[in-house]
């Protein structure tokens, strides 16, 4: 079995976790992505496609009482063997380099799994007969986990690989609440020609939320996702402000340079608490996430006053050129769904 990553994975606090993982990849097997469940080796409690929800794990006895409480997460049966229980995930992109992992027991004390690794492998098709022959690479070295707790982990850089399934193994058994895998998404660029119009903030062409204001009531990442959603959760909301003269803002990393053509703001469900006005910026640079005080951002739109529930469209540029980077700004706060950015490679 080959190494995935260079070392054992370290152990991060939370706001290590977001700082170094969380703004500056993405969760690949996440359900709001695409990603979904292949296989597992039993689900008698809970089932594995909990692991992926993206809201986090609550505790309901109302919904299903099993010893006197529900566990929102995926629970196998006892064995207490040699042997250790797994899922296979499909990634929601087309490839991904990996970087690390949360996982949450929540709830599971006394039940929890005690220990669990991570495998990954690219592949053209899910129809696997034996999961068992696939040739795995480890990803994330066996390590133990609590009760009731997220744990983060994260190696000291990407893998050399590119990945298209892993598999989360736990020892020897017991639960887990939810389970991120974060990387760098390898867009499939194979089809694309210097005329090709992309939305290159989309997550599939490795469009991401760097760095934000406020995400309050709903993440900055929802607003890279493809669709328009079912509701305002799976949008960009932010708290209400009372401060004179306050806006809210997103920074957005394209997945490639871009002579932008297009850009659309879409606030769909949002009716009582979408941004009165709007402006969009443009910015070219190496760093991965520019400050919002750089003052080297370049206007885009200048301040549009916007409307409920309706994609607004943004064709004619102050300064049209070719960026890697664009911020949006909410006037002064409210709830953005998606944010779509065409244009050509540059």
């Amino acid at each position: 079995m080959t190494t995935g990553m260079t070392r054992e994975a370290q152990i991060l606090t939370e706001d290590e976790f977001t700082s170094q993982v969380v703004s500056q990849y993405t969760d690949v097997i996440g359900e709001k992505v695409g990603g979904s469940i292949i296989s597992f080796s039993d689900e008698w409690f809970a089932r594995a496609e909990n692991l992926i929800k993206p809201k986090a794990p609550i505790r309901d006895a109302t919904r299903f009482t099993f010893a006197g409480a529900w566990y929102d997460g995926w629970e196998t049966r006892r064995h207490n063997t040699e042997e250790a229980d797994w899922v296979i995930f499909k990634f929601g992109v087309s490839s991904a380099k990996l970087i690390g992992c949360e996982v949450d027991t929540a709830f599971f004390n006394g039940n929890h799994a005690p220990a669990i690794s991570v495998e990954a492998v690219k592949l053209d098709t899910d129809n696997v007969q034996d999961w068992s022959e696939v040739p795995w690479e480890q990803v994330v070295e066996k390590i133990e986990c609590g009760p009731s707790q997220r744990h983060f982990f994260k190696n000291t850089a990407l893998t050399k690989g590119e990945y298209t399934h892993a598999r989360l193994k736990m020892y020897p058994d017991g639960g887990i609440a939810r389970f991120r895998l974060y990387g760098e998404v390898v867009p499939n660029l194979s089809t694309i020609t210097a005329q090709s119009l992309v939305d290159f903030a989309s997550v599939g062409y490795g469009g991401l939320a760097v760095s934000w204001s406020d995400q309050h009531f709903g993440t900055v990442d929802n607003l890279l996702l493809p669709g328009r959603g079912v509701d305002m959760s799976d949008g960009w909301e932010t708290k209400r402000s009372r401060t004179p003269g306050h806006v809210d803002w997103v920074i957005i990393k394209l997945g490639s340079k871009t002579s932008i053509k297009e850009i659309v703001v879409d606030t769909a469900h949002f009716r009582g608490n979408f941004p009165q006005k709007i402006t969009l910026h443009g910015l070219s640079t190496e760093e991965k996430i520019p400050s919002n005080d750089n003052s080297n951002w370049i206007p885009l739109v200048e301040p549009t006053k916007t409307e409920a529930d309706k994609q607004h469209f943004f064709k004619e540029f102050v300064n049209p050129g070719d960026y890697t980077h664009v911020r949006l700004t909410i006037i002064p706060d409210g709830g953005v769904k998606r944010v779509r950015v065409f244009g050509t490679l540059a």
